[in-house]
C-alpha cells in the first residue's frame, strides 16, 4: 500500500475548492545531484514547512523535501479549524497526566493557537480567519459534562473565552435541529488551510529555506550523519526532521507503529442563498460534533457549506465522495439534502491511540513530530517550532511531548488495517446510540 499515491496523483492538488480558490507559491525544482545542507526536512505541511522557516531565520541552511506539492497532504484538504489546547480535553488530561502537566500541555497548545496568528500576521495574509468554534453535542446526555468542562476553564485556567450553549444557543449558532448543547470558543477560530500552507511556504522561502517539490524521499540514514535519498538526489546534513503525519508510509517502522493513517472526507456545496446561509450559521463560527466519526462543518465567505465527515474502512477513497459526505450532511441539515455538491475529496491524516502528538529520536540527529490527530493546524505548526530550537539544543518541549504516553496500535502493518476497520465500524455504531 501505497498511501501518497494509492488516491492521489503526484504533482498535484486534491480537487477542492481550497486548491481552487488559493495561489500556489513555485513550482518549486526538483532536487537533483549531491546537496548538502544543515538541515534536512522531509514533509511540505505545516510541520516541515514551520520547521523549515524556523530553522531558516535562525540562520541554518535549510532543504525541504516535498513528495508532491506543498500544501498537498492533510495540511491542504482540512476542516481549516484552528482549536485551543490539545485534541484531549483538560480534565481528561489531568486525570491521564496530573494537572501541572495538563496545565503545561493547555499553556503549548495556547502557544500553537497564538503561533498560528502571529504567521498569519507576517505573511499579510489573514487566510480568511474567524474567531470561533462550537463543540456541539448530539446527544443530550453529554450536556452536564460540556457545563462542567466551562465552568473547569474557568475556574482552574482562567480561560474566559468559552461559554456554554444550551439548546435554543446551539440551535441558534448551528442552524440545526440535530444538537442538544456545546460550547463556544472564541479563543478558537478557522481558516482556509490551503492559503495558511502556501503563506507558510512563502515566509520560509523568503528566510532562505530551499523548498523542493515532486523530490520523494525513497530511504533514510539516520545511524549516524544523516543521509537522505530521492530518485534524483542524495541530501547530506548534519540534522533531518521528519514531518510527515499520516503520509509516513511505513517509512520509519517506530513511527508507523504508534501513528495510523485514516481517512476523511470533505465537500463543499454551491453558493447558498444568503438568507439560508446566515440561518445555518448566523455567526460563522465552526463546528465539530460529538459523535466519534466526527462532522465538522463552517460557511465560507463565498456562502458555501464546507462540510467534513463519513468513515473509511479502507485507505482508497470511496468511489462516490459526494455520496460519502450527503449521508452525514443531511443528518446535520435535512435542506441540504438535495443541494448540489460542487466539490469533494478525501484526505488522510495520522492519528494516534492517545490522541496526543507522538515525537520521537530517530537517530542522534534525527527526529520525526507527527501523529496530530486532526488538531494540526496548530499543534503542527508549533511542532515545527520545537524542532527547530531542538535542531539548536533547546530540546525542553520537543522532550515534553516526547514523554507523553505513545502506546502502539495493535498488529503489524497488515493488520492495523482491519483493525481500524473494525474499530470504526464499532464507533460508528455507538453514534447512532
Amino acid at each position: 500500500m501505497d498511501i501518497l499515491t494509492i488516491n492521489d496523483r503526484p504533482g498535484e492538488h486534491a480537487p477542492s475548492w481550497y486548491a481552487a480558490t488559493a495561489e500556489a507559491p513555485g513550482p518549486y525544482p526538483v532536487a537533483t545531484g549531491a546537496v548538502k545542507a544543515d538541515v534536512c526536512v522531509v514533509g511540505g505541511g505545516y510541520a516541515g514547512l514551520s520547521t523549515a522557516l524556523h530553522l531558516a531565520r535562525r540562520g541554518l541552511d535549510v532543504v525541504l523535501l516535498e513528495a508532491s506539492r506543498i500544501g498537498s497532504g492533510a495540511s491542504g484538504r482540512n476542516g481549516g479549524q484552528v482549536s485551543m489546547g490539545q485534541r484531549l480535553e483538560q480534565g481528561d488530561l489531568e486525570e491521564q497526566l496530573g494537572p501541572d502537566q495538563a496545565r503545561v500541555l493547555w499553556d503549548m497548545g495556547a502557544q500553537a493557537v497564538d503561533l498560528v496568528k502571529t504567521l498569519l500576521r507576517e505573511s499579510g495574509d489573514d487566510c480568511d480567519w474567524r474567531d470561533g468554534v462550537i463543540h456541539a453535542n448530539h446527544r443530550a446526555r453529554f450536556s452536564d459534562e460540556s457545563k462542567a468542562h466551562v465552568a473547569h476553564m474557568h475556574r482552574v485556567y482562567g480561560y474566559d473565552k468559552i461559554r456554554y450553549l444550551d439548546r435554543d444557543a446551539v440551535r441558534y449558532e448551528t442552524g440545526s435541529e440535530d444538537y442538544h448543547s456545546g460550547t463556544l470558543d472564541m479563543g478558537s477560530g478557522h481558516l482556509h488551510p490551503l492559503r495558511y500552507a502556501f503563506a507558510i511556504a512563502r515566509l520560509a522561502e523568503g528566510a532562505g529555506a530551499r523548498l523542493h517539490e515532486m523530490s520523494r524521499v525513497t530511504r533514510i540514514e539516520t545511524t549516524g550523519k544523516p543521509r537522505i535519498h530521492t530518485d534524483k538526489a542524495v541530501i547530506e546534513a548534519d540534522h533531518l526532521v521528519m514531518a510527515l503525519n499520516g503520509y509516513h508510509n511505513n517509512m520509519t517502522p517506530d513511527v508507523a507503529r504508534h501513528v495510523m493513517p485514516i481517512n476523511n472526507f470533505i465537500a463543499v456545496t454551491e453558493p447558498l442563498p444568503a438568507d439560508l446561509a446566515a440561518k445555518l450559521t448566523p455567526n460563522r463560527h465552526a463546528v465539530a460534533d460529538s459523535r466519534f466519526v466526527i462532522n465538522y462543518f463552517r460557511m465560507s465567505p463565498d456562502n458555501r457549506m464546507i462540510f467534513g465527515g463519513g468513515e473509511s474502512y479502507g485507505y482508497k477513497f470511496p468511489s462516490d465522495l459526494r455520496a460519502k459526505v450527503r449521508g452525514p450532511m443531511s443528518g446535520v441539515y435535512p435542506e441540504l439534502k438535495d443541494i448540489t455538491l460542487d466539490y469533494a475529496w478525501g484526505g488522510t491524516l495520522g492519528i494516534t491511540m492517545s490522541r496526543l502528538p507522538h515525537f520521537t529520536r530517530l537517530g542522534p540527529a534525527a527526529m520525526s513530530v507527527s501523529g496530530f490527530s486532526g488538531q494540526g493546524v496548530a499543534l503542527a505548526t508549533l511542532a515545527g517550532q520545537i524542532a527547530a530550537e531542538t535542531v539548536e539544543g533547546q530540546a525542553a518541549r520537543f522532550d515534553l511531548f516526547r514523554s507523553l504516553p505513545a502506546p502502539r496500535f495493535p498488529g503489524g502493518p497488515r493488520l492495523r488495517t482491519p483493525l481500524l476497520a473494525a474499530a470504526m465500524t464499532w464507533y460508528a455504531l455507538r453514534d447512532k446510540f
